[in-house]
């Protein structure tokens, strides 16, 4: 009956999942981040660091940087936690290589202090939970920075959604949505990649994370 219960959970993702991602329960979920240090993780570890079971980008290492998971994920729900500090920047790598720049190589979402004066005339593709150049997301549910927000990223390649405390704020499909050529006018060929690295993308600001955790979802096309 479990076994029943369980593979007819995993059909109704398979068929409503963007609809049901914030139903799966937790316990479906694997931990990213042990809360202890950076096992399992590559990339810039001087001026990322583990604390206080959060993972704090400093720029009083190496000025930011990336930092990305060792395995590479294709298709999954990813939860996490963040706290911005003012005028912060940062950034979700999703379907990245390790070399190159991970907006353009892979796919980057936004990370960022929205309400920033210095950021008052971006683009509406750079804003939080954006895919940067590609798809703009919706404003005005970023909580103060110092506060935690709570966010989710549902990726079924080509489709992503993101949602923001509650409030879906990104929900489409990056391929259908550049067809006629990309937001910013440039060259994204790491929206055809279909699996890569995960990773936080710094730009030299203090931002924390914390309870990050995956869950795998299936394949659901030809892509390998």
């Amino acid at each position: 009956m479990k076994k029943t219960l369980l593979c007819l959970s995993a059909l109704l993702l398979l068929c409503f999942g963007f609809a049901k991602g914030q139903d799966v329960p937790e316990s479906e979920f694997i931990p990213l981040f042990n809360g202890q240090n950076l096992e399992g993780w590559v990339g810039n570890k001087s001026a990322y660091r583990a604390e206080n079971g959060m993972i704090i980008v400093d720029p009083k290492g190496s000025g930011g940087g990336n930092l990305f998971t060792e395995k590479e994920y294709g298709n999954f729900i990813l939860r996490f936690e963040f706290q911005l500090t003012p005028g912060a920047n940062n950034g979700l790598g999703i379907h990245s290589p390790l070399e190159g720049d991970a907006a353009y190589a892979g796919k980057e979402i936004q990370i960022l202090d929205n309400e920033a004066e210095k950021y008052a005339t971006l683009q509406e593709y750079q804003y939080h939970g954006s895919v940067y150049g590609v798809m703009p997301a919706k404003r005005g549910y970023l909580k103060a920075p110092g506060e935690w927000n709570q966010q989710e990223v549902i990726v079924e390649h080509p489709k992503i959604m993101v949602i923001l405390n509650g409030t879906t704020i990104l929900d489409g499909d990056y391929l259908e949505e550049s067809k006629n050529g990309t937001l910013d006018q440039k060259e994204h060929p790491g929206l055809q990649r279909s699996r890569g690295h995960l990773g936080f993308l710094g730009h030299g600001d203090v931002v924390r994370f914390r309870n990050i955790r995956i869950k795998e979802l299936p394949v659901t096309n030809n892509e390998p």
